[in-house]
């Protein structure tokens, strides 16, 4: 299985608009953050985790020429804004894009994309089949993905377990019968937003600790602000066997 990191930003992506600092102004690519997402590629499928407003960029950047399924995590705009790009892949495929998400989720794309879901339909607008994902695992041909629920403060968040790869972004806090679910996995990706203390998210030392609880081989910390700090400086800081994903960034797992 092939895990392409699209984006290892957070909402505002990294640099910030009219932001200064130093890691907005970083000469190191491995600063340059878009939303975050990643792209899944096994058995034969293309299968990417969010479609942030950087969707079509990522797409692009990344060479994809073909998709066959989106998964939600869940509503924010940062994770759905770019669905509307799927129409390329519609006409390229002369197919509806399987898009997976839970009943909330579904509800919400529909309040953002209203015209997808209409009855009189625009010509040349995005053609989906919504799949509706529970708490139960599910397949998308023979890739079986195991949800994972976590709390973005108060709202649940899905992350996933596809074999012993997990990725979960936008988590604050994981009951311990959900971290049962990650126990044993051996490629590891979570959040990790900032120094400071944040009410939806992991901070980069909880997300040290939950590392080290889950105990996988690796570890890769995703959906980063910049407040986090440099890439290469904040490398310096990690225990071994946790590393800072960057946009780009392949695994093979």
């Amino acid at each position: 299985m092939t895990i392409t990191f699209l984006g290892t930003g957070t909402s505002q992506g990294v640099p910030v608009i009219a932001c200064n600092c130093e890691v907005c102004t970083s000469p190191d690519p491995r600063d340059k953050r878009l939303r975050s997402s990643v792209m899944i590629e096994a058995e034969g499928k293309v299968i990417v985790i969010d479609s942030g407003p950087d969707f079509r960029y990522q797409m692009l950047r990344a060479k994809v020429r073909h998709l066959d399924a989106i998964v939600f995590t869940h509503e924010h705009k940062d994770h759905i804004a770019g669905m509307d790009d799927i129409r390329a892949f519609n006409y390229r495929q002369e197919s509806a894009i399987d898009v997976y998400a839970t009943t909330r989720v579904q509800e919400a794309l529909k309040r953002e994309f209203s015209y997808v879901f209409a009855e009189m339909k625009y010509p040349g607008i995005p053609e989906v089949t919504l799949k509706t994902i529970d708490l139960k695992p599910f397949s998308i041909g023979n890739i079986l993905f195991r949800p994972i629920e976590v709390m973005h403060y108060k709202l649940p968040v899905l992350g996933f377990r596809i074999g012993d790869f997990t990725y979960i972004t936008d988590a604050k806090t994981i009951s311990e019968p959900e971290k049962q679910k990650i126990k044993g996995t051996k490629t590891l990706v979570i959040n990790a937003l900032q120094i400071e203390k944040h009410i939806s998210h992991f901070t980069f030392v909880e997300a040290i600790a939950f590392a080290k609880e889950i105990g996988a081989e690796e570890t890769y910390f995703t959906h980063i602000s910049h407040r986090l700090g440099r890439h290469q400086a904040i490398l310096g800081l990690l225990p071994k066997n946790i590393t800072l994903a960057y946009d780009g960034l392949v695994l093979e797992v």
